[in-house]
């Protein structure tokens, strides 16, 4: 497999610790390694809580509360990646100053080594050694020389935290000394003797989540809930669990975000393989535009002490995943993203050279003999291009192809005409017979937004009884409700909802269950759009004389239309023509000779009909001429089909197949309430018929 093994360090596992009725710190013979899951979730919550409990002491009068994720997450990463550097810091100084002697330039190599980890300090400070300055001034300027003595790596989270913009202000109002002070106090152990990487991924993503709900307005943006991801991931793995055998896999998320969809996706597949025996190795890559949440995403795997899946990331206002794939020619063996919604893309499409110029192979692809056929949406919404974008990167020379999850808005369902990007890419998508399932999700699933969201599954290995097929699963009506809500999110897929899920999928054509789940076949979402034309009539115009173009033209400024009168000839067509009324080719008489015509189409009467791809041609050519037929010509018997403008649409309507109609109301009740409104009528004519004078 491409790309650099994940190395999970292996570390000495520090004595449990816990605090007495006194407030006293104790320490218990078992290792943090050994705790069990209930008292290893109470320690977690214990630390994000005294993290928490800094920002309002420090912070409270600096910043307001939803800012204080600037100085408090990147201060935890750096408290953190201190108290790992501490024991080899004098190693790696003497490595850094030979090193340099020698003049050697690049030295990164040689510096992890004597570090030890995927990351070092060059600068010979500590946070400890920062502790005893006294001088606002003299704190700063060590502080900042901690700062610029970390590796590349390190820094590349510092800059997008944009952390040294905050250095100013904490030293003007003399708060730098106070977090260093309090991220020192001994009851907030982060070091790995009092807390595994396992275990400081997991406080710094629970930190993450808590500033996310404090503002309930970015969350979504950037944050996908847990509940959502362990569905998708499921979705991914355990179809094919059985099949998945020891080795390497590499995992990738165009729309990273804080990277949460990689690291849970990471533990389903390490669960599921471990539970059959199989040893995987899995290689995390990502992509991500927003500076804050990719170095959040980076962070936490340097906090894991996955500092080679840390270096597969990237991110910055620079790299967007439409204009700047930093993954290109890649394949990865699975796949899962949750892009951006309704969100413009015009930036990017100006960056690729307009829509019309657009020459990304991942964009304009060969399909339907078309060499450029164009998967380019319109610049308001680009979340299918982020699919496409995934697709591109399949693997087709494996036993196991790739599979991919990604979660979308309905608008990806059904926008986009016949021949536009929207739907061009959902018909490339389902003539190649890569799309296993959709499925709909609870409303209220996300914290910023309660709209309808659906999850696309995708494989280019599809089991057979799968071929040709498509399934759409409706859970809307399978959640679990939260006893408060998180920002628009008020409900969530409890374990029982996301096996149901699983269990309906799972099953397939044979899930007893036709109100949540349904089979069709892929031709079932597709659709001709031909364009309907009549002939142009206008008052005063010749039957069988041949109009040149400028004469039509000065017809229509001139007259009138007239359904009664004749038909304008454009075109007389050769001797050898056949004539095809179906398709516009008419015969007439012109000058005493028949001969077969195009009219003139009336552009004030073209009108385009949507006929579906399995719809029956009985004894007629085809599904569009029956349909055209007996929907067209009843009531509109001059008129044809463009064949040059027909095009191939998809489109997938959950309301549609699964809508359910209000039952009617039964007799009984109807009479009820014509009996209690009579009764009310009595009651106001009797009150009005006593009050008279």
């Amino acid at each position: 497999m491409a790309g650099g093994a994940r190395r999970r360090a292996v570390r000495p596992a520090g004595r449990l610790e816990f605090w007495n009725d006194a407030g006293q710190r104790q320490a218990c013979g078992r290792r943090a390694s050994e705790e069990g899951p209930l008292l290893n979730m109470a320690r977690h919550g214990r630390l994000v809580a005294l993290i928490w409990a800094i920002a309002d002491d420090v912070l409270r009068d600096l910043y307001v509360r939803g800012k204080y994720r600037d100085v408090i997450l990147p201060f935890t990463v750096l408290r953190r990646l201190d108290s790992v550097l501490e024991p080899t810091r004098d190693n790696v100084v003497q490595t850094n100053i030979a090193l340099t002697d020698a003049g050697i330039v690049n030295r990164d190599a040689a510096l992890r080594q004597a570090a030890g980890q995927d990351f070092y300090n060059t600068s010979g400070f500590t946070l400890r050694d920062l502790r005893s300055v006294s001088s606002a001034a003299r704190l700063r300027l060590d502080f900042e020389a901690y700062l610029d003595g970390f590796s590349p790596n390190v820094q590349e989270v510092l800059d997008n935290f944009e952390f040294r913009n905050q250095i100013p202000r904490l030293t003007k109002a003399d708060a730098l000394g106070s977090l260093i002070e309090k991220f020192l106090d001994p009851s907030l152990d982060l070091s790995p003797h009092g807390l595994d990487n396992h275990g400081m991924g997991t406080v710094f993503e629970e930190l993450v989540r808590r500033f996310n709900e404090e503002n309930n307005e970015e969350a979504g943006e950037h944050w996908t809930p847990r509940d959502a991801v362990r569905l998708m991931t499921r979705l991914m793995f355990e179809p094919i669990a059985d099949q998945i055998q020891s080795g390497s896999y590499l995992l990738y998320d165009g729309a990273m975000g804080t990277g949460g969809m990689l690291t849970v996706a990471e533990e389903t597949l390490q669960q599921l393989t471990s539970a059959r025996g199989h040893k995987v190795k899995t290689h995390l890559f990502g992509q991500e535009i927003n500076a804050e949440t990719y170095a959040i995403a980076k962070a936490d795997l340097i906090l894991k002490g996955e500092g080679e899946a840390a270096d597969n990331v990237v991110g910055g206002p620079e790299w967007s995943t439409l204009s700047n794939d930093a993954f290109a020619g890649r394949e990865f063996d699975f796949m899962l993203s949750n892009p951006p919604y309704g969100k413009s893309w015009k930036t990017d499409q100006e960056r690729m050279g307009g829509a019309k110029n657009i020459r990304d192979p991942r964009f304009v692809v060969g399909h339907a003999g078309d060499p450029e056929y164009s998967l380019v949406t319109r610049s308001s919404d680009g979340q299918l291009m982020f699919l496409a974008n995934l697709i591109s990167k399949m693997k087709h020379n494996t036993a196991l192809g790739s599979r991919i999850a990604e979660v979308h808005n309905g608008s990806s369902l059904f926008t986009g005409d016949a021949g536009q990007g929207e739907s061009n890419i959902r018909r490339w998508v389902i003539e190649n017979d890569w799309l296993e399932a959709i499925v709909a999700l609870p409303l209220k699933m996300f914290y910023n937004t309660g709209i309808a969201t659906y999850v696309w599954v995708l494989s280019n290995r599809k089991e057979e009884r799968r071929k040709g097929k498509v399934q759409l699963i409706d859970a809307t009506e399978w959640f679990t409700p939260l006893r408060k809500n998180l920002g628009e999110k008020a409900v969530e897929l409890g374990s029982g909802d996301s096996d149901r899920v699983l269990k309906t999928f799972l099953a397939f054509d044979q899930a007893d269950d036709p109100d949540h789940s349904k089979i069709f076949d892929n031709r079932d979402f597709g659709y001709s759009k031909i364009m309907v034309e009549r002939p142009l009539r206008i008052v005063g115009a010749e039957e069988g004389r041949v109009y040149k173009a400028a004469e039509i033209k000065k017809l229509k400024e001139d007259s009138k239309r007239d359904e009664n009168a004749p038909a304008l000839i454009k075109k007389v067509l050769p001797y050898s023509a056949q004539p095809d009324p179906l398709h516009g080719l008419y015969q007439v008489v012109i000058d005493g000779k028949t001969r077969v015509v195009q009219y003139e189409p009336d552009t004030e009467l073209r009108d385009s009909e949507q006929v579906p791809l399995n719809e029956p041609g009985g004894q007629y050519a085809d599904g569009i001429e029956a349909f055209f037929r007996r929907e067209v010509l009843p009531y509109a018997p001059d008129a044809w089909i463009d064949d040059t403008k027909t095009k191939i649409g998809y489109e997938i309507s959950f309301t549609r197949h699964f809508y359910k109609p209000a039952p009617m109301r039964t007799l009984a009740e109807i009479q009820a309430d014509i009996r209690a409104l009579e009764a009310e009528t009595e009651d106001l004519i009797s009150e009005i018929a006593g009050g008279a004078p």
